[in-house]
């Protein structure tokens, strides 16, 4: 296994860990989630009436400097959404898109990687900053002369881990792109893909998808890298001390608190140090979360580690489980994932696949021998990217259910 990989699957068991110490004890009146310092940049701010937006509906536009991406031209776009409570959000989505493309051009929202705390660490500000390290994805995204929509699917307060979340910013993504006219792709054929986090974002949007976003039609999906089972990955992989990947669990459960403070107080069961911490983690992005958290140990920011004892937290793991969701995905997917894969376990989304298949989706399900989560990546991708060209040019989908 990769350093990374390490570093992954640690994380992972660590935000178990940090789950756990938030105890049945009532939580502290002071002690309220670490919310990332709002951006100085007015476009990102919710306006007054949000609520009276429909989801998916433009709140903003504007042009972005196209230096990144040399004969393309790029939007941001801020469009109203909805959090894991039912409550409006305002959320963005950047488009990249050819210069003089045709009308009504294919259309692929691209879920990123983000594992971060900060604001600034979201595509929209990150695409251009060079803190999105999506290596793989992104670039072949880009190169299939597609317009490509990458939404900031961790929301506008960064919440890492949220998993439900991504998934409805991601379909209102789309429909906010469709319903811009100066971008002309009202009628255009739309897909989605995305791995690991990313995958996770991708796939809740699929599986939303008939009851969030029914007017959303999707031409194909490709999804890879899924962590299906939260709750399973949490209890599998125990209780973790001094790891490398530490930061990166806390991380998810600042994320995971902001998502649901009333639900997971979890700053209310962390010691000074571990406040201290989380205060110092809030607005960074994934490689100075690691650096950050470097050998830091559940013990050192926590007052209590009972082992996944509250109800209210197993519950909040298994709303964000793809694999717990029973809504079943109306386009054609193509799902990928490693079959010895340490950071996110096969049986799983093997599960999950087989439930599609039951349920008749049209499903092509590939499992690669291999346990390094981020080389699945660069084995899957490709033949991702051909299933959704198929889609886009009309074929009828594949399926080995």
């Amino acid at each position: 296994m990769t350093s990374l990989a390490r570093r992954l699957t640690t994380a992972v068991a660590v935000i178990l860990a940090t789950l756990a110490a938030w105890s049945l004890a009532a939580p502290a009146a002071t002690a309220t989630p670490a919310y990332p310092t709002p951006l100085p940049d007015p476009f990102y701010a919710a306006p007054a009436d949000i609520a009276s937006a429909a989801p998916g509906d433009v709140l903003a536009v504007r042009r972005a400097d196209t230096w990144l991406v040399p004969g393309n031209e790029v939007w941001q776009i801020k469009y109203r959404s909805t959090n894991s409570s039912g409550a409006p959000i305002s959320a963005v989505t950047t488009v990249i898109k050819p210069v003089g493309a045709p009308t009504d051009m294919p259309v692929l929202s691209y879920q990123a990687i983000v594992n971060s705390l900060g604001l600034g660490c979201a595509p929209s500000a990150a695409l251009f900053t060079g803190e999105i390290k999506d290596v793989v994805g992104l670039p072949l995204a880009l190169a299939q002369g597609w317009a490509v929509a990458i939404p900031d699917h961790l929301g506008p307060d960064s919440a890492y881990g949220a998993a439900k979340l991504g998934g409805m910013i991601t379909l209102d993504g789309v429909r906010a792109v469709k319903r811009l006219p100066e971008l002309r792709l009202a009628n255009s054929p739309v897909a989605l893909a995305g791995y690991s986090g990313g995958g996770m974002a991708t796939a809740w949007a699929a599986a939303l998808n008939p009851t969030y976003a029914p007017d959303v039609k999707l031409a194909g999906v490709a999804q890879g890298g899924v962590p299906a089972d939260i709750e399973e990955m949490a209890v599998g992989l125990g209780l973790a001390d001094r790891h490398p990947g530490f930061g990166l669990g806390f991380a998810a459960a600042i994320g995971l608190e902001r998502e649901y403070p009333d639900r997971l107080p979890m700053s209310s069961q962390l010691s000074p140090a571990g406040l201290a911490l989380r205060d110092e983690l809030k607005d960074e992005c994934r490689t100075m979360i690691i650096a950050k958290g470097l050998l830091h140990s559940v013990s050192e920011v926590a007052t209590s580690t009972n082992l996944l004892q509250d109800p209210g937290i197993r519950a909040v793991m298994r709303e964000n489980s793809l694999v717990d969701f029973p809504g079943v995905p109306t386009a054609p997917v193509f799902m990928w994932q490693g079959t010895t894969d340490q950071l996110t376990p096969y049986d799983s989304v093997a599960a999950t696949a087989d439930r599609y298949c039951k349920a008749g989706a049209t499903l092509m399900f590939r499992g690669y021998p291999i346990a390094e989560h981020m080389t699945n990546a660069a084995l899957g991708l490709p033949e991702a990217f051909l299933y959704l060209k198929d889609r886009f040019a009309g074929l009828p989908a594949p399926t080995n259910c």
